[in-house]
């Protein structure tokens, strides 16, 4: 079966920095750009980074970019997200995402472009 397993999450102070990751089993890895969403207590789920199946495309949301970074590894299955400069306003659950598309540059942003999801990992980022 598809299984996509995040880890990583944690508590940290403002500032800090967190990194999440994702296992992926069960699918051409290769053939997915990978993104990390996150949704916050009362708001909506948002794309936080997308990345293309070669990794040559990135897209980051506006309020986190010069502070993440996504990357991917194809040999293992794996993608990750480098978080810095941790803001209270990152607090959320972070859910990793793949979305099957039709070249190794393509990344896309909508979250119903994406068909299999992890169970999510919580970071908070305190005060």
């Amino acid at each position: 079966q598809v299984q996509l397993v995040e880890s990583g999450g944690g508590l940290v102070p403002a500032g800090g920095s967190l990194r999440v990751s994702c296992a992926v089993s069960g699918l051409a890895f290769s053939n997915y750009a990978m993104a990390w969403f996150r949704q916050a207590t009362g708001k909506a789920r948002e794309l936080v980074a997308a990345i293309s199946g070669s990794a040559g495309t990135t897209n980051y949301a506006d309020s986190v970019k010069g502070r993440f970074i996504i990357s991917r590894d194809n040999a293992k299955n794996t993608v990750a997200l480098q978080m810095n400069n941790l803001k209270p306003e990152d607090t959320a659950v972070y859910y990793c995402a793949a979305d099957l598309v039709w070249s190794d540059v393509v990344v896309r942003s909508n979250e119903n472009n994406y068909s299999y999801w992890g169970q999510g990992t919580q970071v908070t980022v305190s005060s």
